[in-house]
């Protein structure tokens, strides 16, 4: 190795004494499919900045040809993202080692400097450029990124592209009857969201070494505080996770499972109560007076029981007046299964008054400011606007926009019997609708007069 730093400093001595080096500029390395600079022009201290002459290989920045050796394909790149130049010295009243490399988050080339300015002496300057130039180019050759905290190149795969993977996987799994077919469709449905989270929050992840403790703990939090899911779909969504990624560790797409420490939620009921008759009828006196576009998401929630992110997805062509009901299609209910919900005449009357249908069928129900539009409302758009009417209402925490289904489902229950809440939630299983009602359902009189046959 020192032999090999003195012929390196050597080389680089007589380079910088030969009178042709002043006035003709280097030959630039040549690399298929990277770029490499053409000018060694003067700089200052490190900096990030492009503001500098590239060329792709291949064209020459003189007028006379260069000749090229041959390389192989992909030399000295593992793949179409590991690009790099060459470390070069530059000399003059700053002396120092620099190279250009691809910055995956960045997208581009970045260049990466090294001073030696510090060293004094010219040819202490000159060894200490020699082992430098060495060293990083053994380094960058064999897949070392300085832009990416990473040791693997497969940290460096999109992660779109490891999803699909996951669902190919998932998807053979099924065919060879290694999964059952509810455990893949979980799995699959599960990949969605994680997907939808990532396109709804314009979550900057492209690669996998950005898939870290941070995000996973973010995707569990939107699906507590943004698609407020209970506790146990949270729990679930961890497991599923955590499965996730100990695929992952086998495939060396990450070092070690990420959920190891992401403790699980206790199960307990949901900590929010139902607003109370007296509370209802506050707030619609404050709505009709305040916000009428919000009083009717208020009563979209208390009487069809339509998710809040299924509300933001309804388009006007849903909604049938004829039939005095609401179509919830497949691709945005939480069960992916369609279904129509009742409408009285009371939200009826409201759609009349705001004018919701003389805006065009394809248009949301709920866009930008609460009205139709062809963009539909913003993520956290309904709680926002609760969040302001509880403060002004002077309410608890625990009166929250999904308590309007609470209330909703409590109240038809005991005007129409839970069975008829039941159909109107969406819910295949009573035992669901009792969880909403806790202590506010009432037996009906008829069923404390049936008398029956026996």
């Amino acid at each position: 190795m020192e032999q090999l730093v003195a012929r390196q400093a050597h080389n680089l001595e007589v380079a910088r004494s030969n009178p042709a080096s002043a006035t003709k500029k280097p030959e630039k390395p040549c690399v298929d499919g990277a770029f490499f600079i053409s000018d060694a022009t003067e700089l200052g201290q490190y900096s990030d900045s492009n503001d500098i002459n590239v060329v792709p290989v291949g064209e020459s920045s003189g007028s006379s040809p260069t000749k090229k050796m041959a390389l192989p394909e992909n030399f000295l790149c593992a793949s179409s993202i590991i690009g790099f130049t060459l470390p070069r010295l530059h000399t003059g009243k700053s002396w120092y080692v620099d190279f250009w490399a691809y910055d995956p988050v960045y997208n581009g080339m970045k260049r990466k400097k090294y001073m030696l300015d510090k060293t004094k002496s010219r040819a202490d300057k000159l060894k200490l450029a020699a082992l430098l130039i060495t060293n990083l180019t053994q380094r960058l050759i064999q897949g070392w990124n300085p832009f990416v905290k990473s040791d693997s190149t497969r940290h460096l795969t999109p992660f779109s592209e490891v999803l699909k993977n996951y669902r190919d996987y998932v998807s053979a799994m099924e065919v060879k009857g290694t999964l059952k077919s509810k455990t893949a469709y979980d799995y699959l449905s599960r990949v969605g969201t994680l997907e939808s989270y990532i396109e709804e929050c314009h979550v900057g992840i492209r690669f996998m070494y950005q898939f870290d403790r941070g995000f996973i703990v973010e995707f569990l939090d939107y699906l507590i505080l943004d698609k407020d899911v209970s506790a146990t779909t949270r729990n679930n969504y961890r497991t599923w996770l955590s499965t996730l990624c100990s695929w992952l560790v086998e495939r060396k797409y990450i070092e070690r499972n990420l959920c190891e420490d992401i403790h699980m939620l206790r199960q307990s009921e949901k900590k929010r109560d139902a607003l109370t008759e007296a509370a209802l009828t506050r707030m619609r006196e404050y709505l009709n007076k305040n916000n009428k576009q919000f009083l009717l998401a208020c009563m979209m929630e208390y009487y069809t029981f339509i998710r809040p992110d299924e509300l933001r997805h309804i388009r006007i062509g849903n909604v049938s007046v004829t039939d005095m009901e609401v179509t919830v299609p497949a691709e945005i209910s939480k069960n992916h299964r369609e279904r129509r919900v009742g409408l009285n005449k009371k939200l009826l009357s409201l759609m009349n008054e705001l004018r919701i249908f003389d805006a065009p069928s394809h248009y949301y129900l709920f866009g930008e400011d609460l009205k139709p539009g062809p963009k539909m409302t913003y993520l956290n758009s309904f709680r926002y606007e609760w969040n302001k009417m509880r403060k002004d209402l002077h309410w608890p925490d625990s009166y929250q926009f999904y308590s309007l289904k609470d209330s909703g489902i409590r109240d038809l229950a005991n005007a129409e019997g839970i069975v008829v809440a039941r159909d109107q939630a969406g819910h295949t299983d009573i035992a669901v609708t009792n969880r909403y009602l806790k202590k506010g359902y009432k037996v009906p009189d008829s069923v404390k007069n049936f008398e029956g046959g026996l």
